[in-house]
């Protein structure tokens, strides 16, 4: 109890430092997240209907999970440099599986009835696309981004391995001072706070989910 109290403590005399630090986190997060499903979506409509794109598009992304973060982290500096870009660049490609496949998911879900039923009325393919199968696929594709969202934040927190900013700071500083006083608060410090930030990014992704699906389709 006493060690909680403590790290409060040490939480509060530092207070405005980890506010900056996690809002730099939150950058980080919300530029991977722009840019991959802005690529997945458009890779998705895309390859939805060409089986063997589709097949490659998801194995090849795929893969990139695979790939340990700080290894590939390190992939992009050579062309990137020290600092966030490189962690940027690699967040990315992790990012797209989720919401490419929920993507592709959500188009596949729509019902070809209603497909037939806007050809019936004369809406061509963009139309269909932006008024019919978008709309109904994206509470689906909104999960796919809820996905990418958590993943990210966590493989965030090594971005400082790389000179990139984020609450990853305090995890290092305090493995590195391990022994010394308040390194373990400074660990708890970067887990906690990534831990709150994937949660609140998560709610807001969900009332954004909430308030742009129409009322037929929220659960």
């Amino acid at each position: 109890m006493n060690s909680i109290l403590e790290w409060f403590g040490y939480v509060a005399e530092r207070y405005d430092d980890i506010l900056e630090t996690t809002w730099e986190h939150a950058q980080l997060v919300l530029v991977v997240i722009g840019v991959a499903t802005t690529v997945a979506v458009l890779l998705g409509v895309y390859v939805q209907r060409r089986p063997t794109l589709r097949a490659m598009s998801l194995s090849i992304t795929g893969i990139f999970l695979t790939i340990p973060s700080l290894a590939f982290f390190a992939f992009f500096i050579p062309v990137f440099g020290i600092g966030n870009r490189p962690a940027i660049v690699a967040m990315i490609l992790y990012a797209l599986l989720p919401i490419l496949r929920n993507t592709v998911t959500g188009l596949d879900a729509v019902p070809p009835a209603v497909v037939e039923s806007a050809k019936g009325m004369g809406m061509g393919t963009m139309r269909q696309l932006f008024q019919i199968k978008l709309p109904l696929a994206w509470p689906i594709m909104m999960a796919g981004v809820r996905i990418a969202s958590l993943i990210t934040v966590g493989i965030a927190a090594i971005a400082v391995l790389v000179g990139g900013d984020g609450l990853g700071s305090y995890i290092q500083s305090g493995l590195t001072r391990l022994g010394l006083p308040n390194s373990e608060f400074s660990v708890w410090t970067g887990v906690v706070f990534t831990v709150l930030l994937g949660l609140v990014l998560d709610a807001m992704w969900a009332t954004i989910q909430r308030f742009t699906t129409t009322k037929g389709q929220r659960i």
